[in-house]
């Protein structure tokens, strides 16, 4: 008897899932969320329009699904098991990395900002999938930590995250690096001296 090779179907499926999700990605940077078309992210995937839709039911389940696709890439990242001078250093740097090494994301967030005003739920979705999951991560690591005494860890990794979004914000996103310069190592050193104030941060 014949012996087959066994069909992986979920394998097939994602890389064509991804194919369309990258096709998306362009296609949106590039005229916008009202400006895009399913029709362009088949081509631009190299599919099938009816592929397209086999897949995400509309233009907005696209967007949804590629925010979601790029929440797992960026914020699935592992907090560490050390203490917390070298876990909030590799947090920052991990973050304002994204910055120099990743335009394309930060176009995108661009992207979200734009049309947050017309279509709010996409910018919901940005916030449910990439901004809360790093904010809970973080304060269940501060919350795990008594040694760190703070009064509310929560409030903390707000204010931890919000620094560095609102450093991507004037230097990157905004081009204010020539208005208000300043280093990456300067900041996360402020930030770790704040929270970490009587712990070498080195």
């Amino acid at each position: 008897m014949t012996k087959t090779k066994p069909i992986e179907p979920d394998t097939a499926a994602g890389d064509k899932s991804e194919k369309i999700l990258q096709g998306a990605m362009q296609e949106f940077l590039a005229h916008g969320y009202a400006g895009t078309s399913m029709d362009k992210v088949a081509k631009a995937g190299g599919v099938s329009k009816a592929t397209v839709y086999s897949y995400f039911q509309d233009k907005e389940g696209l967007f949804a699904a590629l925010i979601q696709w790029l929440a797992q890439e960026k914020v699935n990242f592992t907090i560490l098991d050390e203490e917390p001078a070298v876990v909030l250093r590799f947090v920052a740097t991990t973050l304002l990395d994204q910055a120099s090494q990743e335009p394309e994301f930060l176009t995108f967030v661009r992207l979200v900002i734009a049309e947050s005003g017309r279509f709010p739920q996409l910018a919901q979705t940005f916030v449910r999938n990439l901004a809360k999951p790093g904010i809970e991560r973080l304060t269940q690591y501060f919350a795990s930590h008594p040694e760190l005494k703070l009064s509310d860890p929560e409030a903390t990794a707000r204010i931890f995250i919000g620094s560095l979004v609102h450093f991507q914000l004037t230097q990157e996103m905004m081009h204010g690096k020539e208005i208000v310069p300043m280093e990456c190592d300067r900041l996360i050193d402020g930030l770790l001296h704040l929270i970490l104030p009587s712990q070498s941060n080195s």
